[in-house]
C-alpha cells in the first residue's frame, strides 16, 4: 500500500486547491446552489478520479477501492485539511441504499447522478401526526398505470428549499398491517406537485421544511427495494444516516472535516489564564472530561468501523450517533458557559443575520 499513499498524497497535493482546504462550505450537490470557483474545481477533480464515492464501483462512478486504500485516501485528504469534495443525503443516505437494494436499471440511473452531486436530495419521512411512530404515516402514493399518484405532506425536510429529488416513504398497500404497507419511492421535486415550506426557527434561520405533495407524480420504476417493502428499506437507509453522523463513513463517501476551532483555545479566550492554565477550575476539570470522551469517541468509531463488513453499518452506528451527539452538546454548553453575556449577544446576532 506504501505505492498508493505515495501516489494519493502527490495527487492531493497537485490538485486539491486551496480554496477547498481548512474549515468551509461543502456542497450537497443542489443545482441551485453555485459553488465558489475553487470548490467547484475541486469537485470536477475528484468526480473524474472516482474519489467522490471512492469504495463504489467504477462503473456508477466510484474508485473500487479496497477499505485499507479508502483509509488511506481519508488520511491523506486529512493531512492537508482538504474538504470533502461532495457531501449530504445523495452519498451517504439514498446512495449506499440503492446501491445495497436497487434494480441493475435503477443502479445505472440514479448512482452516476449521486456521485456526480448533480442534484441535492430531500428527506422525506416525518409527518404532522407520524414522528416517532413513523409506522403511522398517512402520505399515499396510488398507483395510475406506469406511475404512482403522491398526496399527503412530511415534515422537517431539512434543505428541502434547495433539493432536487426527494426520497419518501409512503403507504401503497393502506388494507395491510401499518409496517407492511409502505413503500420507499424517489420523486422529482421540479413538479407543480410539490410544494416546500420553510419552517422558521427562533433563530430567524429555516433549515427544516415541510413539504406538501399534491397528485405529484413518480414512475413505478422508482420504488426502491419493491413494493410495500419500504419499511424494510427505509430501516436501512437510517442505519447509513446515523453512521455518517457518528463519523463512521462506511458508506464509502467522504466525511469528517476537522474542526474549525480547538475547545479549550476558545474557552480559554473569554476565562483567561493563570499559571498558564484556564482560570476557572470547574471549567477546567470540565473540559478535561470533554476531551478524554472525545478520545474515547474517536477510539469507538475507528473500532466500529474495523469491525464492520463492508457498507453494512449496524447497532454500534446509532449508538455512537447519539454519544457524538451529546459529546458536542456538552462542549456547546461549556463554550457558551465561558463566555457568558458575550454568548447572549453573540445568539442575538445570530438570530439578525
Amino acid at each position: 500500500m506504501g505505492d498508493f499513499r505515495e501516489e494519493t498524497r502527490a495527487w492531493l497535493e497537485q490538485n486539491c486547491p486551496p480554496g477547498a482546504r481548512g474549515p468551509g462550505y461543502v456542497p450537497i450537490g443542489s443545482k441551485s446552489i453555485e459553488l465558489e470557483p475553487d470548490t467547484r474545481v475541486w469537485l470536477d477533480r475528484m468526480i473524474e478520479k472516482g474519489w467522490t464515492v471512492p469504495t463504489w464501483p467504477k462503473e456508477y462512478g466510484g474508485a473500487d477501492l479496497d477499505r485499507e486504500q479508502y483509509s488511506i485516501l481519508i488520511d491523506e485528504m486529512k493531512r492537508i485539511d482538504a474538504r470533502p469534495p461532495l457531501t449530504g443525503r445523495c452519498v451517504n443516505y439514498i446512495g449506499p441504499t440503492i446501491l445495497e437494494f436497487g434494480t441493475d436499471e435503477q443502479k445505472a440511473r440514479w448512482l452516476p447522478i449521486c456521485a456526480r452531486g448533480e442534484g441535492a436530495w430531500a428527506m422525506g419521512y416525518s409527518e404532522p401526526g407520524a414522528g416517532s411512530d413513523l409506522a403511522s404515516l398517512s402520505t399515499k402514493a396510488v398507483r395510475d398505470g406506469d406511475n404512482y399518484v403522491i398526496n399527503g405532506r412530511k415534515t422537517w425536510t431539512s434543505d428541502a428549499t434547495y433539493c432536487d429529488y426527494i426520497f419518501v416513504l409512503v403507504r401503497t398497500s393502506p388494507d395491510k398491517p401499518k409496517h407492511e404497507g409502505i413503500s420507499l419511492v424517489l420523486v422529482d421535486m421540479h413538479q407543480p406537485g410539490v410544494s416546500v415550506h420553510p419552517i422558521r426557527l427562533i433563530s430567524g434561520a429555516s433549515p427544516f421544511c415541510e413539504t406538501v405533495f399534491e397528485d405529484a407524480v413518480t414512475s413505478v420504476s422508482n420504488v426502491i427495494g419493491g413494493v410495500d417493502r419500504g419499511w424494510t428499506v427505509g430501516k436501512r437507509l437510517l442505519q447509513f444516516e446515523r453512521s455518517t453522523h457518528a463519523g463512521i463513513n462506511i458508506s464509502g463517501s467522504q466525511g469528517g472535516r476537522s474542526e474549525a476551532y480547538s475547545l479549550p483555545d476558545k474557552v480559554r479566550h473569554y476565562v483567561g489564564e493563570k499559571d498558564g492554565r484556564i482560570a476557572d477550575r470547574e471549567l477546567r476539570d470540565r473540559l478535561v472530561q470533554n476531551d478524554m470522551n472525545t478520545r474515547i469517541q474517536k477510539i469507538t468509531q475507528r473500532r466500529a468501523i474495523a469491525e464492520s463488513q463492508g457498507r453494512a453499518p449496524g447497532f454500534a452506528s446509532s449508538v455512537v450517533k447519539l454519544t457524538n451527539a451529546l459529546n458536542i452538546q456538552e462542549g456547546d454548553e461549556l463554550l457558551m458557559e465561558a463566555m457568558g453575556s458575550q454568548g447572549c449577544r453573540h445568539r442575538a446576532q445570530d438570530a439578525v443575520r
